[in-house]
């Protein structure tokens, strides 16, 4: 399948490389445009964004989605479904219209429990014993949209935000990958 995939941070870099290796086709990388990160305020680009560069795809940073040349973007790309890892911005339902196969998006949660941002977070904050990752077709709201798949994971008694998240973005390129399959 041709992919057009969303992401931003180091999260979404693992399901990027995953679909890099399959038999599927990322035919465009969409990500947040480059900021000023440290004291001296040099402009870095997300890592996603890097990541892309190195197996020379094509990249849009687009500001936001509302514009009509984003639009223009996307369906020249030929994709035939979005994938969205950690993104960052709600994508509007125009642009959602677009791909024939819709968008499938990755929550590093097992919903419906912890919607919304930081929910590798909540799961240590609430005490949870396991979490795990969701796949689901994105709609308008804030992840809503119905479930595809979902894998577990436990939380061990050591675990930080920072020991979860690579291993829940490891746990989601897996189940991405069945996702698409």
């Amino acid at each position: 399948m041709r992919i057009a995939y969303f992401g931003t941070p180091d999260f979404a870099v693992p399901t990027l490389k995953a679909l890099l290796e399959s038999r599927h086709e990322v035919v465009l990388v969409v990500s947040k445009p480059d900021r000023p990160v440290g004291r001296k305020k040099t402009m870095t680009s997300p890592p996603v964004i890097e990541v892309a560069r190195r197996s020379d795809l094509a990249t849009a940073q687009p500001k936001g989605l509302k514009s009509g040349t984003f639009n223009d973007t996307l369906v020249e790309s030929g994709a035939e479904i979005a994938v969205v890892v950690a993104y960052g911005k709600l994508i509007p339902s125009d642009v959602l219209a677009l791909p024939g196969r819709g968008f499938v998006n990755l929550h590093p949660s097992l919903l419906p429990r912890h919607r919304g941002p930081s929910p590798i977070q909540w799961a240590l904050v609430c005490g949870d014993r396991s979490t795990g990752v969701t796949t689901m077709q994105l709609d308008e709201g804030m992840d809503t949209g119905p479930i595809l798949l979902q894998d577990r994971l436990k939380i061990e008694d050591y675990d930080t935000a920072e020991t979860l998240s690579p291993r829940l973005a490891a746990l989601g390129a897996q189940l991405m990958l069945q996702t698409l399959d």
